[in-house]
């Protein structure tokens, strides 16, 4: 993993950046948005609004998705541009930050700075890369810019993403968006950033990519 992706996680609190791929408070359990199917996925495009902290998954002029996003923090800022989804990997994980296994000790660190033990990666589920290193994927959903650049959605958001769009879709990231006025009132905010720190046994294991119930689409 290049520099850039590192940059994708918060070195100071990266439990908090990846612990939106696990269960969260019961008043969370129900917190979801509506994705409807496109009729042409060709004609998908992705709407990032940095202001609004607010994704727009279009079909046309038709809105299939509105989402919130934590966007990349003023050092580190979420690239601007248009480009297009390069890859799609559902059980992502980081090959630079993650924890080190020993037998029953697991301890948080740096693939660069090893320790004794097994390097298991920090979970980014659903990653959908826009530009090298930089991607959507499953996360907290902070309420003010918190990454490095990458684009996190709720856990709930995450699979219904990666199922709108596909490798070559289309990506807009501007300050603003014409969609700004019409649908970011429509978009609500997840408030599971404020869940304590997921158990590292659950981080370093499988289950940590949680299937989601139910179907992710629904008809137009």
């Amino acid at each position: 993993m290049n520099s850039k992706l590192r940059n994708c996680l918060l070195t100071a609190a990266p439990l908090l950046l990846l612990g939106g791929c696990v269960a969260s408070r019961p008043q969370e359990a129900h917190y979801s948005v509506t994705a409807l199917r496109p009729t042409s996925p060709e004609a998908v495009r992705v709407k990032v609004s940095l202001r609004q902290q607010a994704v727009y998954v279009m079909e046309g002029d038709r809105l299939l998705m509105a989402a919130a996003t934590c966007v990349g923090l003023p050092e580190k800022p979420t690239p601007r541009g248009t480009f297009r989804i390069t890859q799609k990997i559902e059980h992502k994980r980081s090959n630079s930050y993650g924890y080190f296994v020993r037998g029953s000790e697991i301890e948080p660190g740096e693939a660069r700075n090893p320790k004794p033990g097994r390097f298991v990666g920090y979970p980014m589920a659903y990653w959908c890369e826009f530009s090298p290193a930089y991607g959507f994927h499953s996360g907290y959903v902070h309420p003010v810019p918190r990454t490095h650049g990458c684009l996190r959605l709720h856990k709930s958001v995450a699979p219904k993403f990666y199922a709108l769009v596909s490798e070559g879709t289309p990506v807009n990231i501007a300050d603003d968006q014409p969609e700004d006025a019409k649908f970011s009132a429509q978009v609500a905010r997840p408030t599971d950033y404020k869940d304590p720190d997921p158990a590292s046994e659950l981080m370093i294991s499988d289950r940590v990519f949680e299937k989601p119930a139910g179907p992710l689409l629904v008809p137009q």
